[in-house]
């Protein structure tokens, strides 16, 4: 079968009771009448009857304003997040390049978190082993591999989960903004490494507020706003139009 993704009208909600929840201090401070009571959340409906269906060959840019629902997108084709109606059909394996620290350990060593890293993002154990030495070369930790990583700099712990979620590949490329991959020494193979697993993917689809890359890499661009689907199709044509709303509501 081909690679695609069907999306088909689809609402996604955030359940007001993450919002809810209060602590100890709230609900004791509230009662010493310290705090006003915390104003009762609804829930947040953030995708409404997204229809999007994609096939092999495009390279989707996702953009719009924070809060429009872009990277719930994202992490509900990941199969993240379940959907309330309608629904998501994904024909391919997934490679998904967010939340790059899911799934570390901070108590155990960087050999170690490799290892959950990988099972995480749906790799086999043996998969994993094969990889081990390619990634910790890649990440230039060196003996570095076998220290827990609560030692690590933000910029080591970077490199490493960059080099484990990078090393696995997938026919769907998922990307959230362009990943900052540690120092400047590193950061130029990693910029290769993107970009050629953007082009071994069959499809990609890159949430952005960089208006510039997705009109450079992408040859479809989506325009969400509060979770609806404005407008989609050519990337100058789409981005246009974003700047305009964008100009109209800085004027108005």
């Amino acid at each position: 079968m081909e690679t695609r993704i069907d999306i088909n009208k689809i609402d996604m909600y955030y359940p007001s009771n993450i919002y809810n929840a209060t602590t100890l201090k709230q609900q004791l401070f509230s009662l010493l009448k310290l705090e006003k009571k915390k104003k009762e959340l609804k829930d947040v409906h953030a995708l409404k009857g997204l229809d999007l269906h994609i096939k092999a060959g495009e390279r989707v840019g996702v953009i719009g304003r924070n809060g429009s629902g872009k990277s719930t997108l994202l992490k509900t084709i990941a199969g993240v997040y379940p959907v309330e109606n309608g629904n998501v059909e994904v024909n391919g394996q997934i490679m998904a390049l967010f939340d790059l620290v899911l799934g570390f350990d901070l108590e155990s060593t960087g050999r170690e978190n490799i290892m959950y890293r990988g099972l995480l993002l749906g790799a086999h154990p043996d998969e994993i082993r094969a990889k081990t030495q390619e990634i910790i070369d890649f990440s230039g930790l060196g003996d570095f591999i076998d220290y827990p990583i609560k030692s690590y700099s933000s910029g080591m712990l970077i490199r490493l989960a960059f080099s484990v979620s990078t090393s696995l590949t997938g026919q769907i490329l998922l990307l959230d903004e362009v990943i900052a991959a540690g120092d400047i020494g590193f950061k130029k193979k990693a910029e290769k490494r993107m970009m050629n697993l953007i082009d071994e993917a069959e499809i990609m689809v890159f949430v952005t507020h960089d208006l510039k890359m997705a009109e450079d890499i992408c040859n479809r661009v989506v325009l969400l706003d509060r979770g609806v689907l404005l407008d989609d199709g050519n990337p100058q044509e789409v981005i246009a139009h974003y700047k305009k709303i964008m100009e109209e509501e800085s004027n108005g």
